[in-house]
């Protein structure tokens, strides 16, 4: 049964998406598609702040974009890494939503979209964020303090990224472009902990969640080449080599299909943040502002979307514990709208 992907009980379209990033994010090779990209503190006195700013905006240009008011929407799923979600909890509170928080570190997007999908409402939403500041002061050091970070560690996006899903047809009509990605199939991940405890190494400690959610979604039927993209976020230039490694020696070789949001963020020539990006935020505005803006185009027709996170906290790092890691997948695929007419059921 772990190895059954679920499909979707409606027909599920993700209507719209809205990306805000920061000023590092901006600098970097998708810095040109992000919806806001600049100033770190978005107005705000606190990183911790300026990360539920970011959600806020996020939400509100989804919703613009959908052509949808927030009264029509009947949820919405939303987490981050700071302790208890404070960003989804303080950024969402002005929008008079149903709201469901979650907790999956990195792969909170995913994870999002996965509910979302499967939740049998007609217009949801799913949101989330990190912020290089306020996860630094959490995770490792306040900035002023000046830590070296080692060859393996990974930077955390400033970004947030909000997406509308729909299962009513009638909807697609606000989607720019011939094609609409719907979601087709999903498989949650199980846990994985392989005693990584190295906290500058997340992408260890990530890789073999991934490799074990692919390996199960190949084992129901599948097949690597069935896709244009394998999508992972985040395990960045470290994870990404183990992943397509720990598969190969399983006999599936995804390298030639293979891309990480944590690699495509950020430009590791320039940017000086190692083994690349990382944070809730990393997948989700690469996903927003590119992936499925790609697919909307048609240039991109069927992407395996695998959300990748490190279940931990600073007490069970400051503890000596592993890090046990999770990978959601989401398979999304490019519906041409001119065969839709009616209500999706």
């Amino acid at each position: 049964m772990k190895n059954s992907t679920i499909t979707p009980p409606r027909r599920t379209f993700i209507l719209s998406a809205g990306s805000v990033a920061g000023q590092k994010e901006k600098q970097g090779p998708l810095g040109n598609l992000f919806d806001i990209a600049g100033d770190d503190r978005f107005g705000k006195d606190t990183w911790e702040k300026s990360e539920a700013e970011m959600q806020r905006l996020a939400l509100g240009l989804a919703l613009s974009k959908s052509g949808l008011k927030e009264d029509e929407l009947e949820a919405m799923f939303a987490g981050d890494l700071i302790n208890q979600c404070i960003s989804s909890s303080y950024g969402l509170s002005a929008y008079r939503i149903p709201f469901l928080g979650l907790f999956g570190a990195c792969s909170t997007c995913a994870e999002g979209l996965l509910l979302a999908s499967l939740s049998g409402f007609d217009r949801c939403a799913a949101v989330t964020s990190s912020h290089f500041c306020s996860a630094e002061r959490q995770f490792r050091f306040p900035l002023e303090y000046g830590g070296q970070r080692p060859p393996t560690s990974q930077w955390t996006v400033t970004g947030s990224g909000a997406f509308i899903l729909s299962a009513l047809e009638r909807d697609l009509s606000g989607i720019r472009g011939d094609f609409a990605p719907e979601i087709t199939e999903v498989l949650p991940g199980c846990i994985v902990d392989r005693g990584i405890s190295d906290a500058g190494n997340m992408g260890a400690a990530m890789a073999p969640a991934a490799a074990d959610t692919l390996e199960r979604y190949f084992q129901a039927g599948h097949a690597p080449e069935e896709s244009d993209l394998i999508v992972t976020g985040d395990l960045g230039i470290e994870g990404s080599e183990i992943l397509t490694d720990l598969l190969l020696s399983k006999g599936y070789d995804i390298s030639s299909r293979h891309a990480d949001c944590g690699k495509m963020i950020f430009d590791p020539a320039s940017s000086d943040t190692h083994a690349g990006g990382s944070g809730c935020g990393c997948s989700a505005v690469v996903l927003a502002a590119d992936l499925l803006e790609s697919m909307k185009k048609g240039s991109l027709g069927d992407i395996l979307f695998v959300g990748t996170g490190a279940l931990m906290n600073t007490l069970a790092i400051n503890q000596g514990r592993s890090i046990p890691g999770i990978a959601h997948l989401v398979r999304i695929r490019a519906s041409a709208k001119k065969h839709f007419g009616g209500d999706l059921l």
